[in-house]
């Protein structure tokens, strides 16, 4: 930080310098034909709904409210009560350096090179287990991951450009506005760079001023501390890997409030050095300016020849194929942005003829005010920058990936469409006004048709100062890479020209890349006029200029902006308040949202989701009461669904292995309920060997026969072969004692077939002591089978008995032929 500090002071006079010039000398510049307005998310908030977040702590899935406002930041809730009441967020997340992913491979890709030295395997498992198919991944590559997931594919699509839109947004956190500050802390950033050998682009060049630090200083610090730390982790690899993200995050939160303090302690002392450099500047600007152009066309001298060579060898023959791979995609997304704008037209001019009220066009109105900031709409647009593709030209030109031109191509084009937008309802209401609402539909055609001119005219001047900036991002470094070895060490010389009151403004270094960069601006500005002059993607010729078109257009966007659903007397549309308040306004006031909700088929109404994602009472918690409560509430199989318990997932990450051991009654008090840490391995049911970490050790009481049969295998395994045996012999002699009485019953029978039963009288009956079926004469007495009678002692076995059919024995006496045995 000392000596970025050193040279943001002094970059921060050379932007003072530039920006006081450009004040008195005025710029030239295309003026644009489409109008701007300032703040177009006053009053706003992007998005809210529910999802699964996935918490680090007890690695539990949990069901989270999350609201993004118009600043982009995302507020996780404990639920959407907690969120209207006002309370403090559970988590928030500044998306800035972020990537968000929807596949566990594109994390577990990523993550696996975070340690060096491992080599993980393409289907290594992460460390956590998704609650679904459809997960949601912030990675960075310092700070903290977070993980989500919802319950369907279109709640994922959603979710993911709505995460993509708060890192974009985020991304870009240099406020443009700010003429000095800003170029002199990218010019900074850029030569600090270039001392540590660093001349490409900058993946990491995201984010405000401090979190843009904290990412220069991690890129040098990690890979010291992965050399220090690494080689001490242990553990399997998923915890190796948790750990280290652990520590990386610790480390880059330290160095973001190191940075955050120091880098607003140095732009408040430069701030203060602002007022008396001015006025210097002001009073002495001719001298200034005779004295660089002195000390430059020296500096000419000496590196133009050196920069021509290098340019007709090295860059000249790419120039058209880079320029090329940079217009194609992005021209694409362009005419997207304009043919997504022409649609949303075309239905509000059908629903106008349809006889839609003008409730319903006050609530169309209000939707298209914000299709630029509508992630969901944009999304086709972003997608095709995203074919954006440097490769081959990468290594050549130290180009680390595009996702910087991409990423400013979206910028761009949201810009656009939000301009187009906002140019449309300031000229619709200008012709409400003088021309009255009763033909609307040729009223917005007319609007629509001027709009779509304007567009196109500022689409391309829009593209080809992209092409341009992109040219020189991608040649600028290499050129400077190339050249500093030679042409470096003579600078120091040329600074003996300069006068010491006019040396904190005029640097040698500044002066010698804007010689490279003269040098190859002609050729890249030739290009960019070639593709323009063959009408190539569309473009304009720069000789083609929309004078007049509008004189008086610039006035309009002076005017307020119209709330169409209250001059249209439309209700809000549905779905559209996003429930947090109003920044600065009244208590009462609410925030309309940009992305509406959408109610999935076959979900019922309560949940509190955008997409209704099944709150937190759907998935299964480690209270039991819970579970039980909840069993008939988680809908039918087929619906997707969390795992069937946390601790399912928990077993996923560290399996448990319970063993059952004895306890000599001798010393039972050296043993005790407790955890151990220790090391070694266990092999699971499945042959993998497990590391063991901690043992721990719960007694129990479980009562017993004796102490020796518990402590024998081999005494339980007899037991065991035993019982089987007597279950085994009883089976058997049931059998046996089965066919014994078949036997019995057919003698019985054969004996007494020929005699006839007479009747026995009830007296008779009541006198007996008992009844005895003659079945069981002599095998009642002399089989202890368990089929024997209670009811057959004293009776004559050689004397047959009536057999009774009644409840109680009596009334009616059947044949024993007619006896049949049911055995159960």
């Amino acid at each position: 930080m000392k000596e970025f500090s050193d040279v943001f002071e002094q970059q921060y006079s050379v932007a003072l310098f530039n920006s006081v010039r450009f004040e008195i000398e005025g710029g030239g510049g295309t003026q644009s034909q489409l109008l701007h307005r300032k703040d177009p998310l006053a009053g706003r908030s992007i998005f809210s709904g529910s999802l699964f977040q996935y918490l680090e702590e007890n690695r539990k899935w949990r069901s989270r409210f999350v609201s993004v406002p118009n600043s982009y930041t995302i507020s996780l809730y404990e639920s959407k009560t907690a969120h209207d009441r006002g309370l403090h967020p559970k988590v928030t997340i500044n998306c800035a350096g972020y990537k968000a992913l929807t596949s566990m491979e594109e994390y577990t890709e990523l993550i696996n090179t975070s340690l060096p030295g491992i080599k993980a395997k393409a289907s290594s498992t992460p460390f956590i287990k998704c609650a679904s198919q459809f997960p949601l991944i912030l990675w960075h590559p310092y700070a903290r991951h977070h993980y989500f997931c919802v319950m369907t594919e279109k709640e994922q699509n959603k979710w993911h450009a709505v995460l993509q839109d708060c890192v974009r947004h985020r991304n870009n956190g240099l406020p443009e506005d700010c003429t000095v500050q800003t170029p002199a802390f990218t010019d900074a950033v850029r030569l600090y760079r270039q001392t540590k050998g660093h001349y490409g682009t900058w993946d990491m060049m995201c984010g405000a001023p401090p979190q843009i630090l904290a990412n220069l200083v991690m890129e040098t610090l990690q890979p010291e501390l992965r050399s220090v730390i690494g080689p001490r982790l242990k553990g399997k690899l998923q915890q190796r890997q948790r750990d280290w993200m652990l520590i990386s995050d610790a480390v880059y939160r330290q160095v973001l409030s190191q940075t955050t303090g120091q880098y607003d302690a140095l732009v408040e002392g430069c701030e203060a050095q602002r007022a008396p450099l001015d006025a210097r500047l002001r009073t002495d600007m001719d001298q200034i300016i005779t004295s660089k152009e002195h000390v430059s066309s020296k500096i000419r001298a000496l590196v133009l020849p050196k920069a021509e060579q290098l340019l007709q060898t090295s860059v000249q023959p790419y120039i058209s194929s880079i320029l090329e791979a940079l217009m194609e995609p992005t021209s694409r997304g362009f005419s997207e942005v304009r043919d997504i704008f022409f649609k949303e037209m075309v239905d509000i001019s059908k629903n106008s003829l349809n006889g839609a009220g003008k409730d319903k066009l006050g609530d169309h109105m209000e939707r298209l005010s914000m299709l630029a900031f509508h992630p969901v709409k944009m999304q086709s647009c972003y997608e095709k920058v995203e074919q954006l593709n440097l490769e081959g030209l990468q290594q050549r030109f130290d180009v680390a990936s595009p996702s910087v031109f991409i990423s400013r191509a979206q910028i761009l084009m949201r810009e656009q469409m939000d301009n187009a937008v906002y140019t449309f309802m300031q000229l619709l209401q200008q012709s409400l006004e003088t021309q009255g609402e009763d033909d609307m539909c040729k009223t917005m055609q007319r609007c629509q048709d001027r709009v779509l001119k304007k567009y196109d005219y500022d689409s391309s001047t829009v593209r080809k100062k992209f092409f341009r900036e992109s040219l020189l991002q991608i040649i600028i470094p290499y050129m400077l890479q190339q050249l500093s070895p030679s042409c470096s060490p003579e600078l120091p010389r040329f600074e003996e020209l300069i006068f010491e009151d006019f040396s904190r403004f005029l640097l040698v270094e500044n002066m010698f890349e804007e010689v490279v960069l003269q040098s190859v601006s002609k050729d890249i500005m030739m290009a960019v006029k070639d593709a323009a002059l063959q009408r190539r993607h569309n473009l304009y010729r720069d000789s083609m200029i929309l004078t007049n078109s509008d004189p008086n257009l610039h006035l309009l966007g002076e005017n307020p902006q119209v709330d169409w659903a209250t001059r249209f007397g439309g209700d809000e549309p549905e779905g559209s308040v996003g429930g947090g308040r109003v920044e600065g306004g009244g208590s009462g006031s609410r925030r309309r949202q940009v992305v509406s909700m959408i109610q999935l088929d076959g979900v019922p109404l309560p949940f509190e989701s955008c997409l209704e994602v099944p709150g937190v009472e759907l998935i299964p918690e480690e209270d039991a009461e819970m579970l039980e409560g909840n069993e008939e509430d988680r809908g039918p199989p087929g619906e997707p669904k969390s795992p069937d318990s946390v601790h399912g997932i928990r077993d996923l990450i560290n399996p448990v292995v319970e063993m059952v051991l004895p306890v000599s009654q001798e010393s039972p008090s050296d043993v005790s309920t407790r955890t151990e840490p220790t090391t070694g391995t266990v092999t699971m049911q499945d042959g993998l060997q497990e590391h063991v970490t901690h043992v721990t050790t719960v007694v129990e009481d479980f009562p017993r026969k004796s102490l020796r049969d518990k402590t024998s295998p081999q005494a339980i395994l007899q037991q065991l072969v035993g019982s089987r045996k007597q279950e085994a012999d009883k089976e058997h002699q049931e059998e046996a004692a089965i066919k014994n009485a078949i036997e019995e019953i057919e003698i019985a029978v054969q004996e007494d077939e020929r005699e006839r039963i007479t009747e026995v009288s009830a007296a008779d009956l009541d006198g007996e002591s008992s009844l005895r079926p003659p079945l069981a004469s002599d095998f009642s007495s002399r089989n202890d089978s368990g089929f024997q009678s209670q009811t057959n002692e004293g009776l004559d076995e050689d004397e047959p008995q009536p057999i009774p059919n009644g409840l109680n024995g009596e009334d009616k006496v059947i044949d024993p032929v007619e006896v049949e045995v049911v055995l159960a």
